[in-house]
């Protein structure tokens, strides 16, 4: 085997730069083998009471909780995630399981309609094979939130991970085939970027799924239209949040920073516009540098860490180009900007003012610690910043007047919006996106309803009039 195989999926401790792993690629033959195993699974997987298939994911997310420290230290040895974060990352993971296992039957019961004469109803059938691709910043969360749901319905998953996640790759495989899922219901697939075009041209495949960056996504989608075939993504973001007064202002700025910082920033819906109105703005800025300068980098395994390594040397260089040509371009530096001089793929807490349309930061996604705060006169200009960006991924909206509140986030363009709590994300809320963040839905009974044959049934009886018919 050459050694570029070998090193397509090599995953390197971001704090220390020490290579942990290396695993071989497949391709050709194997990756039909893969393929044909995942769709005899589905035979046998589709034809199981949903009561039993519920049963092994509910089994999946118990071992998961049993295996809660092996696989956070292994999320913070990969990808540079703070251990506190990754064990919660590990609780929010088996939430979704769970909550698939319990409600997942019910969201796929047979649903009745209401008709004049006889008896109609749509039954949630599954599709059949769905490939998976999805990325490091969220190891475990991102790859449940789609094969939680699926498993459930019925549907086979093949899940082709990020690079840098291998381990936490394997570790997911083994706990669905030790929950009880048999071969080829939950199949991972180390395999290049060049392989995924040919696993979806294959008829086996009936869906794909992914989690990352715009132009991966757009090479899915456009891959799964021409086979005729239904995707989901889930792409990029530049969550806003906007603060439209100046009641309760330090919880505020704390839910800012909580917003902007966690994953070191790394997450589609980190809060990364931060857009102020005049009368409280010197003070927000204020607060956020504050506390940006309080945070301490070090060993993302130490639970007194406050500021982890960016998940690559990659992106830590990317993010300091990004800031550094904002500042270039005329954009004021407030704290941070710089690489920390130390081992490690470290950037300084970063926030930026005076940024205007035409800077890298105005269109950008910054995917670190980095803010951008604007200033605006009213609420109107507010919300027309706000929907100006080609993301409408998440946000959020903080005011003291609830209604006030609420009137805002129902003019800002995404697909989620927070009242007085940075973007989140929980088992039974839809999450997801529009523009150029995506579309379709995970979570929540909508979770279940993109990859499902919502197959009408209609019921009459044999001497029933003929009408209505059309094609």
């Amino acid at each position: 085997m050459s050694d570029r195989r070998k090193s397509s999926f090599a995953t390197v401790n971001p704090y220390s730069g020490e290579t942990l792993a290396e695993f071989p690629a497949i391709e050709g033959a194997e990756v039909d083998s893969a393929l044909e195993t995942a769709g005899h699974a589905f035979d046998a997987w589709r034809k199981r009471p949903i009561t039993e298939r519920a049963a092994i994911v509910g089994r999946a997310a118990e071992i998961m909780k049993e295996r809660k420290e092996e696989l956070a230290q292994t999320i913070t040895l990969e990808m540079g995630k703070l251990i506190s974060e990754a064990r919660g990352e590990v609780d929010l993971a088996a939430s979704i399981l769970e909550y698939y296992a319990q409600h997942g039957p019910d969201f796929a019961a047979p649903e009745p309609l209401d008709v004049e004469e006889g008896e109609a109803y749509l039954v949630s059938e599954p599709l059949g094979v769905l490939l998976g691709v999805m990325p490091w910043n969220f190891p475990l969360y991102q790859v449940v939130r789609f094969a939680g749901p699926n498993l459930v319905l019925g549907n086979t998953v093949l899940v082709k991970h990020a690079g840098i996640c291998a381990q936490s790759a394997l570790a997911l495989e083994s706990l669905f085939l030790d929950a009880g899922a048999p071969e080829g219901v939950y199949t991972n697939l180390f395999v290049s970027h060049d392989e995924i075009s040919r696993i979806i041209d294959s008829p086996v495949v009936r869906g794909a799924s992914l989690t990352g960056s715009e132009g991966a996504g757009a090479q899915v989608a456009e891959r799964a239209g021409r086979n005729m075939k239904p995707s989901l993504l889930e792409l990029g973001g530049s969550d806003v949040f906007i603060v439209l007064d100046g009641e309760n202002l330090e919880r505020t700025v704390g839910a800012a920073v909580a917003g902007r910082m966690a994953n070191t920033g790394q997450s589609c819906v980190a809060s990364k516009r931060f857009i102020v109105l005049e009368d409280v703005y010197d003070d927000f800025v204020e607060g956020m540098r504050r506390k940006f300068e309080e945070l301490r980098p070090g060993d993302p395994a130490d639970a007194s860490t406050t500021l982890g390594p960016l998940s690559s040397e990659k992106a830590a260089a990317d993010l300091a180009d990004q800031l550094r040509e904002t500042v270039d371009q005329g954009a004021e530096l407030v704290t941070g900007g710089h690489r920390i001089d130390r081992s490690g793929a470290f950037v300084e807490p970063t926030i930026i003012t005076g940024v205007k349309p035409g800077m890298r930061a105005y269109a950008e996604e910054l995917f670190g610690p980095a803010a951008v705060i604007y200033r605006v006169a009213d609420e109107d200009e507010a919300i027309a910043l706000a929907n100006d960006s080609q993301y409408g991924l998440g946000g959020s909206v903080f005011c003291a007047d609830v209604e006030r509140g609420r009137r805002v986030a129902e003019r800002v363009e995404t697909g989620m919006v927070w009242v007085n709590h940075p973007t989140s994300t929980q088992p039974d809320l839809p999450f997801g996106g529009i523009k150029r963040s995506g579309y379709g839905r995970e979570l929540s009974k909508l979770g279940m309803r993109e990859f499902v044959n919502r197959k009408l049934v209609r019921v009459l009886p044999p001497d029933a009039e003929l009408t209505g018919i059309a094609g």
